[in-house]
């Protein structure tokens, strides 16, 4: 996501456009769009229905770029550090995912309990990598409404 680049301008997400417009122009954020149940948790559901696309926020969990410089090969501490300064007077549009330092069979019941999708895990003093690496996991709840959903979908292409 960046800030004021007209090819990534939409008519989709407007919190989350408005946003981005306040940040730097060239702040290269790593987020994931959520749309919010009513206890506050992410629901899928209504990302994916497209009703509720104004009520969009994107949590941004890592900084790529900003002013000019290559923020992917500092250590995630130092990325999410900026990132949460970056983001400190941000609105509703993009929210600052924290960095939990809990165990991760820990992690992984907390948020099984709050009905969560799953975990993210990454090592603090690790690079940005695209795509799958060793330096971080993804652990689905296998019992989230969004895993389900996707399991079946899965199994409806085989």
């Amino acid at each position: 996501m960046t800030g004021t680049d007209s090819k990534y301008r939409t008519e989709r997400y407007p919190r989350i456009v408005e946003e981005a417009a306040r940040l730097k122009p060239d702040a290269v954020l790593d987020c994931k769009a959520i749309c919010q149940d009513e206890q506050g948790r992410a629901d899928f559901d209504r990302l994916h229905s497209r009703c509720f696309e104004d009520e969009a926020t994107a949590c941004a969990f890592d900084l790529l770029k900003l002013d000019g410089d290559d923020l992917r090969r500092q250590p995630l501490s130092e990325r999410k550090a900026a990132l949460r300064k970056l983001l400190k007077r941000s609105n509703v549009g993009i929210q600052y995912v924290a960095h939990c330092d809990l165990d991760g069979e820990e992690a992984f019941q907390a948020a099984g309990e709050l009905g969560l999708e799953g975990i993210v895990s990454k090592r603090l003093g690790s690079v940005y990598r695209r795509g799958r690496s060793p330096l971080w996991l993804k652990v689905k709840n296998p019992t989230a409404p969004a895993v389900k959903r996707e399991a079946e979908e899965d199994w409806g292409r085989q």
